[in-house]
C-alpha cells in the first residue's frame, strides 16, 4: 500500500493539510445514511456559504460543542439568548444569520424526519436511492449545481430552511456521498 502522502487525491495534498486529506479519504463521497451525520453536514455546509470548506473543517469541533453535538432536538430548542451568546464564540463562524439558521433548519429537519420517518429516506429520494457517479478528469469539470441539487434546494427552501441554495446543496450531496465526484485518477475512485 502507498504511503498516505503519495496517494493521488482530489484535494488535501498540500503540506499541513492532514485534516483535509483525512476528510477526503474517510468521509467525502462516502454514502451516509445516518440521520445525525446528515444533519451535521447540512449545518456545516450552510455555514460554509461564502467561505472555504477548509475554514469550516477547522471549526468542526467547535460547531459540535456549540450545537450540542448536532442533536437536532436540542438545537431546535435553543433560545434566542443562547444563540446570541454564540456570536462571541470564536470556535464557529459568528455570522448571526448562519447561527439562527442552524436552529431554523433543525426545526424543519425534525418536521421532515417526522414526515418521512428518517431524514435519510427524504434525502436519498433526490438521487433515486443510490449515489450518482461522475467521471471527472479535473475539478474544473465538476459542476457547482445540478438538476438534483436544484430540486433538493427548492424543496428545502419551500419547507423553510435557509442557507440551502443549489450550490450549497450540491456540495452537501458530495459530502454525504449522494454524488461521487472523486476524480478518475483519485485513489478513492474505486472504493
Amino acid at each position: 500500500m502507498k504511503k498516505p502522502s503519495s496517494l493521488k487525491r482530489c484535494f488535501g495534498n498540500k503540506p499541513g493539510q492532514d485534516f483535509y486529506a483525512k476528510y477526503h479519504d474517510t468521509e467525502w463521497g462516502v454514502p451516509s445514511h445516518d440521520d445525525q451525520h446528515l444533519f451535521e453536514m447540512l449545518i456545516l455546509e450552510g455555514a460554509q456559504a461564502g467561505l472555504s470548506w477548509e475554514t469550516i473543517l477547522k471549526r468542526r469541533v467547535g460547531y459540535r460543542r456549540a450545537f450540542h453535538n448536532f442533536d437536532p432536538v436540542k438545537v431546535a430548542a435553543m433560545t434566542d439568548k443562547k444563540l446570541e451568546t454564540l456570536r462571541d464564540n470564536t470556535e464557529i463562524i459568528r455570522n448571526r444569520l448562519k447561527i439562527y439558521a442552524t436552529r431554523q433548519n433543525a426545526r424543519v429537519y425534525l418536521a421532515i424526519q417526522k414526515e418521512y420517518k428518517t431524514f435519510d429516506a427524504y434525502l436519498w429520494r433526490f438521487v433515486g436511492g443510490k449515489p450518482l457517479v461522475n467521471h471527472w478528469k479535473e475539478f474544473k469539470d465538476v459542476p457547482v449545481n445540478t438538476k438534483e441539487s436544484d430540486a433538493l434546494s427548492k424543496d428545502l427552501k419551500k419547507r423553510g430552511m435557509t442557507f440551502v441554495g443549489s450550490t450549497i446543496m450540491y456540495a452537501y450531496m458530495q459530502a454525504v456521498g449522494m454524488v461521487n465526484d472523486h476524480l478518475i485518477d483519485c485513489f478513492k475512485r474505486g472504493s
